[in-house]
């Protein structure tokens, strides 16, 4: 084969990588819009007990009961009770709800457990309900742009003492949980990513969050709990597949240039 045919298929070989639908690409991260800035957002009530830690802000729309603060504490934020702010924060947690709920599914794990099993970047469904007993760890495989997004029917349930942790580069703001009706966090669990429920959201005794508790229609309620987004501050956005598509047709383009100049030049 002689060489312009190489670099051909070369030029050809490297669109098909980039536009060929690699599931490290299948998933995107929604944007957060007004909800960006929030660590916990209710529907209906924010309720705590015990010297719960926010780091960002705190709201409840369209309910206006926030209680328990203190002796809970908001750091670099603020407490929002059905304003506008809050109110335009629920917007995007519905537009990045039905965003998520939209995705393609990289793998269906509907029935099994969450704890103990390794994965990477992609969208994983579950058509009922989700349970995490042990750890669950997301390799983001050198990738700082990993993008996880967890599609769950109805419940999300973490038994006490459980974790998820990100292995090989990844951010926390990156990771989402679509979940269909509501989240329980088992005490003292561990947990990471942004949780988007429908109806409410409950940390139990001791749990920690590097990410965000966004309930929709119910309430979010807290007992001595540490839940930040401040990792989230400057979030790490997936490679869109559009520019990865740009790339690749420039890419391409310029090796047919090349070509061409070659065959004038023979």
């Amino acid at each position: 084969m002689d060489r312009k045919c190489v670099r051909l298929l070369a030029s050809v070989s490297l669109m098909a990588f980039f536009c060929g639908g690699s599931p490290a690409f299948a998933q995107t991260a929604p944007s957060l819009g007004s909800a960006q800035s929030f660590a916990v957002l209710g529907g209906s009530t924010v309720t705590n007990t015990g010297p719960t830690t926010i780091t960002g802000d705190l709201g409840v729309s369209p309910g206006s009961a926030v209680t328990g603060f203190p002796p809970g504490a908001v750091s670099g934020g603020t407490i929002h009770a059905a304003d506008a702010v809050a109110l335009a924060a629920q917007n995007s947690v519905t537009t990045a709800y039905n965003s998520l709920a939209g995705q393609a599914c990289t793998l269906d794990l509907t029935g099994q457990d969450l704890g103990g099993k390794t994965l990477t970047p992609g969208v994983y469904c579950f058509s009922s309900s989700a349970q995490l007993t042990g750890t669950l760890t997301l390799n983001a495989l050198g990738n700082a742009g990993a993008v996880f997004v967890f599609k769950i029917g109805s419940t999300l349930t973490t038994a006490s003492a459980s974790s998820v942790v990100m292995i090989n580069g990844g951010s926390p703001c990156n990771v989402f949980w679509q979940v269909g009706s509501s989240a329980t966090a088992g005490t003292t669990t561990a947990f990471i990513g942004n949780v988007l429920a429908l109806t409410s959201i409950t940390l139990t005794t001791g749990v920690h969050v590097i990410g965000r508790a966004l309930a929709r229609n119910g309430a979010v309620t807290l007992d001595t709990n540490v839940v930040t987004n401040a990792a989230c501050s400057v979030p790490v956005p997936a490679l869109p597949n559009a520019l990865l598509i740009v790339l690749a047709l420039g890419l391409t383009g310029l090796g047919f240039a090349r070509l061409r100049r070659r065959a004038s030049a023979a």
